[in-house]
């Protein structure tokens, strides 16, 4: 009883009592004058309570029964006293045997109360009407007038207790109930007081071998009821399962629709089993709750009508990207508005994203202008949608949800309904558990294809591919759905970066969300070496996969070069061990997918993702894969043209140094830096001796061999952190980050003595000493801006270069030594080399 709502429970406690009050009253002076006829009475209505039949009403569990004309002629020859018993009895076999499912014991003995009830205001309106119970009258035209008082009455009572019982359980209105399913049979009643009668008149002449003539129009009645209810039941059957099939199919294409939008099969479901728990504790009535059911199956189907990057839209909306998604609830009217369902589901599906406050969309109604049933959805698919993972956000605590709820109470939601459904959400929750059926699978599933198949030594023995677990089937369509958003987004972030490691950094990062890997590398191809070397790796042993440096043909990513073919579930320490050079090391990757990045016909490199997990990937994963690498080949080329374009900007072509653009930008840098730590930093700027005559008298190829010899010699006598710079010409400058004056001074000698000593042959046996002048500029104390400190330290290096020339001395100051001047290997220097030898030792540039 306890399911029952309170005005039902209220009415039903009344009834029994009230008939129970009767019962015990009527029952303190109880006699049985003819006690045979009474027990004849009790067992014929037990008997006859058997012939029943089911009233066509969902969920009410009721019958009918003809035992109702034996009620009656206990009536006529017992009186309403002793007929109570009669019918009492006949009510509890009625309820008890032969019933489909076995009626609680509320409801047995409110048909006994009612039965009581009506016996005893039939009994009433009998005397009232001049019937005397026990003495019928002498002709049939003074018992007519009581006989139908009295069976009106019985009708009439009977059948409206058990309506309104029927009415108040369902949400129905009473005499809706009475009217659809009680009117019809009140001819039976009629015809049960008429045989009844006819009956009593026999047995009250004493002739009762004639009574049992009565039955047959008895049984009549009962077999017509039998077999037009039969095909009541059978229509209706009929229509339950076209409505069934109806709905079935509805809800196939919603959770379609939500697979889509990225939302758990489950959600929809929870949303219905959530909102009709609601509509019902709210005493909607039963039609219009399932208008509730099918409008939260259906609520999201405007959402047709949004382009899909929307949906999944992981971050904010812009403002024209929200007016999409406002016009979903409309569109989604306007679809259902064309189907003629019974109840109403086109406006809730128009209203559940209008807010009590009047701030929703689209029509701005507030509070109760609201239809009840799209303020049930909009307050149980809020809830469920924030305890539900999307992609634009993590899913959240119960207690953090039930806490916005409460404040979105008054605001957003029906404050009336927040309170219901945080009441009710135990059982609520646990009625929609129980609703939730098995999902369904897949019957034929990806697997792997041979035209992939990782060729012999690619694939361990001991690790076997593996296949997926069984998938759900609308996980096909959400994974269709992330595929393209996965593509769409990489479409756009490809074209966002120019580097080659900010373009795999965005390639590895989409590429998660529909690819699983472990770690993942970009392999670029030389073509100088016929090599595939490893340009990007991030994620698991990246730092092993680093590594890798396999010739074409050789290993997993040389293979795939070669080939210009995919790989699936190969072994990915088979390109350590073709690494050469590298000690194969235990890695715990054990799958790998590899695709060729092919642009123009020309092979640009490889992408490979590798997994801890063996024999992961399947075809699917190796389609994906291989689209991406088409969108990315021409990404990924354009990064390698632009930083190779970018280096050679940056750098000298003759020695490879950087060059004045890339000093610039790096002496900014420093003394900013410098400024802010209140460090040092040293300039030193270089020229080469005597360099116009090696031009001059051994051609400029040899000038070019000087300057690449002195600028290797320079590179390997700085710091890592420190740059060498070819300025212009002969000229070189040296920046010393963090270097005072003094280490400065020690550079600049170490500097001028390297070049000093290196050994520079302008043909074959015969070598050229050379010479280099130096001026130092130190950061602060020269100069706060690097044209200062270049023109301090220009300044500086001519002095230098001027004493040089005067000394005739091509090694630092205070070294000693004799003249520069270029001889014959083995032979010693001699005086009066000759003009061009005085010339070289003259330092002239």
């Amino acid at each position: 009883m306890k399911s029952l709502p309170i005005a039902a429970r209220i009415y039903v406690a009344a009834g029994i009592t009230l008939g129970a009050v009767l019962l015990v009253i009527r029952s303190l002076h109880l006699s049985f004058p003819a006690p045979l006829l009474f027990l004849t009475m009790l067992v014929l209505s037990s008997l006859t309570s058997a012939l029943k039949v089911n009233l066509p009403l969902d969920r009410s569990g009721s019958t009918m029964s003809v035992s109702y004309a034996v009620d009656f002629a206990s009536l006529l020859l017992l009186g309403p006293d002793q007929t109570m018993l009669v019918a009492a009895v006949s009510a509890w076999t009625q309820c008890s045997f032969r019933m489909k499912d076995r009626n609680p014991a509320y409801r047995t003995l409110f048909s006994m109360a009612a039965l009581v009830i009506t016996v005893q205001a039939a009994g009433v309106v009998y005397a009232w009407l001049g019937g005397v119970p026990g003495h019928l009258a002498g002709s049939s035209i003074d018992l007519a007038r009581p006989l139908v008082g009295a069976a009106t009455t019985y009708f009439v009572l009977n059948t409206a207790l058990v309506a309104s019982a029927i009415g108040l359980s369902t949400r129905q209105s009473p005499l809706k109930v009475w009217n659809e399913n009680f009117l019809w049979s009140a001819p039976s009643y009629f015809v049960g007081a008429g045989a009844a009668a006819i009956a009593s008149a026999v047995i009250d002449r004493s002739t009762f071998w004639l009574a049992p003539l009565a039955v047959a129009p008895l049984y009549l009645t009962y077999r017509t009821y039998k077999v037009y209810l039969a095909r009541v039941e059978d229509e209706q059957r009929h229509v339950r399962q076209i409505s069934d099939l109806h709905l079935a199919t509805i809800e196939a294409l919603a959770l379609a629709i939500d697979a889509k939008d990225q939302t758990a099969q489950t959600h929809i479901r929870r949303v219905q089993s959530y909102a009709a728990g609601l509509a019902r504790a709210m005493g909607m009535p039963e039609n219009e709750i399932q208008g509730v059911k099918t409008a939260a199956l259906l609520h999201d189907i405007g959402k047709l009508a949004v382009p899909e990057h929307i949906l999944s839209k992981p971050g904010p909306l812009t403002q024209e990207e929200f007016q999409k998604i406002r016009i979903h609830p409309q569109v989604g009217a306007e679809i259902i508005g064309a189907v003629p369902f019974p109840y109403p589901v086109a406006p809730l599906i128009l209203s559940h994203h209008e807010r009590w406050d009047g701030k929703g969309y689209p029509a701005g109604l507030a509070a109760e202008q609201i239809p009840l049933g799209a303020r049930i959805l909009a307050v149980v698919d809020y809830f469920d949608a924030l305890m539900s993972e999307r992609p634009y956000h993590k899913a959240m605590t119960f207690e953090a949800t039930i806490g916005l709820l409460r404040q979105e109470a008054g605001r957003a939601l029906d404050p009336t309904l927040v309170r219901k459904f945080i009441e009710l959400y135990p059982q609520l929750n646990a009625e929609a558990e129980a609703a939730q059926e098995p999902s369904r699978r897949l019957s034929l599933e990806a697997g792997h294809s041979d035209t992939a198949r990782p060729a012999a030594g690619f694939l361990g023995d001991a690790n076997p591919p593996v296949l997926p677990p069984t998938k759900n089937v609308f996980d096909d369509i959400a994974l269709a759905h992330r595929e393209l958003y996965a593509l769409y987004e990489l479409a756009q972030a490809l074209g966002s970066s120019l580097g080659v490691s900010d373009t795999m950094s965005l390639i590895s990062s989409k590429l998660s969300n529909i690819v699983p890997f472990s770690c993942c590398a970009l392999f670029l191809f030389k073509e100088e070496t016929q090599a595939l070397q490893c340009r990007f790796a991030t994620g698991v042993d990246a730092d092993i996969v680093q590594q890798i440096n396999v010739r074409a043909g050789h290993g997993l990513v040389g293979w795939v070069g070669r080939n210009r073919r995919p790989l699936v579930n190969g072994r990915p320490a088979a390109d350590l061990e073709a690494t050469s050079g590298v000690t194969a090391t235990a890695t715990a990757l054990q799958a790998a997918l590899v695709c060729p990045l092919v642009f123009n016909e020309r092979l640009i490199g490889t992408l490979a993702v590798y997994h801890t997990t063996a024999g992961i990937y399947t075809d699917d994963h190796r389609r994906l894969l291989d689209r991406i690498c088409e969108q990315a080949a021409a990404v990924i080329y354009n990064s390698i043209v632009f930083e190779q374009t970018q280096e050679d900007s940056l750098t000298d072509p003759l020695t490879g140094l950087p060059n004045m653009r890339f000093m610039f930008m790096h002496l900014s840098r420093e003394l900013a830096r410098a400024e802010r730590l209140k460090s040092e930093v040293s300039l030193l700027v270089m020229d080469l001796d005597n360099f116009k005559e090696i031009n001059d008298t051994y051609g400029h190829h040899t000038g070019d061999r000087a300057l690449r010899a002195v600028a290797g010699v320079l590179r390997t006598a700085i710091r890592p952190y420190d740059i060498c710079v070819r300025y212009a010409g002969d000229e070189f400058i040296v920046v010393l980050s963090g270097c005072g004056a003094d280490e400065a001074e020690r550079k600049r000698v170490e500097l001028q003595k390297a070049v000093e000593d290196m050994e520079f042959d302008v043909r074959p046996g015969r070598r050229l000493p050379l010479g280099m002048s130096v001026g130092a500029a130190v950061f602060p104390h020269d100069g706060e801006v690097y044209e200062m400190l270049l023109a301090t330290a220009d300044g500086r290096m001519y002095r230098d270069k001027a004493r040089r020339k005067r000394t005739g001395d091509s090694r630092p100051a205070g070294a000693g030594g004799d003249t520069a001047a270029a001889v014959e290997i083995g032979e010693p220097a001699a005086d009066g080399a000759g003009p061009k030898l005085e010339r070289a030792a003259s330092g002239l540039s």
